[in-house]
């Protein structure tokens, strides 16, 4: 339970939903977190009132649906990506790069602190959801958007360092692949080994792609 108790703190500053205020906020709140811990086919409704110390009508007023609940709290996380996740990690980091490196930082941070039972929310819930409605399908594809698309205006501030004509999208697509498989492989194994490996390697690719940069051409008078 010890470990449960540090992956809700972990969790909230990473990027879900703290649940004060309003009672809607609340059930969301709510439902993120126990979807994120529990998943979301084996939550219940009757479990989510609970934890909100509501009652069942008070979610359907809002939410008619569970699934209009999952599509509330993926709503959530699309909005608050900059101030719940990249806001915090790029703090005093100037460099775009060591942005990147920065953002990774703080998913390890979140392993490390929860013994490697932390996962992505978004990408755990799309491991689970096979065959989504499209509703949610589509807000799953935004929120892993707008997290590739953070990634790649850093690549684009950085393109002084990087070689001409680089995708920088794909690259920003690897850099997402690479945690999400990092994150996957840390909690399998309970150890941050793997997700250390695929930043390394990742690391080394960056430094290599920097070794490449076009240098400036001299003037002959």
């Amino acid at each position: 339970m010890k470990r449960t108790a540090q992956a809700r703190r972990v969790t909230k500053r990473a990027g879900s939903p703290d649940g004060a205020g309003d009672t809607r906020s609340r059930l969301i709140a709510v439902a993120a977190q126990l979807f994120w811990e529990r998943g979301y086919t084996a939550t219940g409704i009757a479990e989510i009132v609970h934890q909100a110390n509501l009652f069942v009508g008070s979610l359907y007023h809002f939410f008619p649906t569970k699934q209009d609940l999952l599509a509330a709290v993926l709503e959530r996380y699309r909005d608050g990506i900059e101030e719940a996740l990249l806001r915090p990690a790029w703090e005093g980091v100037s460099d775009p790069i060591a942005r990147i490196f920065a953002l990774l930082g703080r998913y390890r941070a979140a392993l490390v602190a929860t013994g490697c039972f932390y996962g992505c929310p978004i990408g755990s819930l799309a491991n689970e959801l096979r065959e989504p409605d499209p509703k949610i399908r589509e807000l799953l594809a935004v929120n892993f958007d707008r997290w590739v698309a953070a990634v790649e205006h850093c690549l684009e501030e950085a393109k002084s360092q990087l070689p001409r004509g680089i995708d920088r999208h794909g690259l920003a697509q690897l850099v997402l692949s690479i945690m999400e498989g990092g994150v996957m492989q840390a909690r399998t194994h309970r150890s941050p080994d793997a997700f250390d490996a695929s930043v390394s390697c990742l690391r080394d690719y960056f430094e290599r792609l920097q070794s490449r940069k076009p240098r400036p051409t001299s003037r002959t008078s």
